[in-house]
């Protein structure tokens, strides 16, 4: 009887132990769980081109707010076609980081075949997104282009592109534009001979 009232005593205690443990597990669990459910659901809105929707989910990422509706204005532009969605990842407690490959017309107006992947590191906050920041793997003569463009072109993106990727009111104009403007690029001389037999 002594030697089950000890194992008895033992068990209370590693349940007691091991128990209290348990509760902040599964709570940090559920909250990474919310977090890339409400940053797929970002993705969604994103790529779904409806501003408000998108809006709904920088209630409290203001400083993001501009350049992240642009963009997807930017975006619908330029006819973003999704190639590859990998899922979310948890990059630190706080940042949820979202790779998206994408097919679009300024890139191919280039007439390189080469697909973008475009990374949103989305930042919380009690809950909430509270930042979204940006990046891609665009190859350096995307870049080049863009600054051709603005050199060789004002006149046909200086209207559409007023407030590039700040909030300006004709970001979807603004992709267009700068697409015939990278097709006029690649029609040029000064269009990298390299670029011309890339595969």
């Amino acid at each position: 009887m002594i030697f089950l009232r000890k194992l008895a005593a033992v068990s209370v205690l590693l349940v007691s132990v091991f128990g209290c443990n348990q509760p902040e597990n599964t709570t940090a669990d559920l909250n990474y769980t919310e977090k890339l459910q409400t940053a797929e659901a970002f993705i969604d809105a994103f790529y779904s081109f409806d501003s408000s929707r998108l809006r709904s989910f920088l209630t409290f990422a203001e400083e993001s707010a501009a350049s992240i509706t642009y963009y997807q204005g930017w975006a619908e532009g330029g006819n973003y076609e999704i190639v590859n969605r990998r899922s979310c990842e948890v990059k630190s407690a706080d940042i949820i980081s979202c790779s998206i490959t994408v097919a679009d017309d300024p890139m191919l107006a280039l007439g390189i075949d080469f697909k973008v992947t475009d990374t949103f590191e989305i930042t919380f906050e009690n809950g909430e997104i509270i930042s979204v920041e940006t990046s891609s793997d665009d190859l350096q003569v995307y870049y080049d282009a863009a600054e051709w463009v603005r050199k060789e072109l004002p006149e046909l993106v200086e209207e559409p592109c007023q407030g590039f990727f700040d909030g300006g009111p004709t970001p979807a104009d603004c992709a267009r534009a700068m697409a015939e403007g990278y097709r006029r690029f690649a029609a040029s001389d000064d269009f990298p001979s390299s670029m011309r037999t890339r595969e």
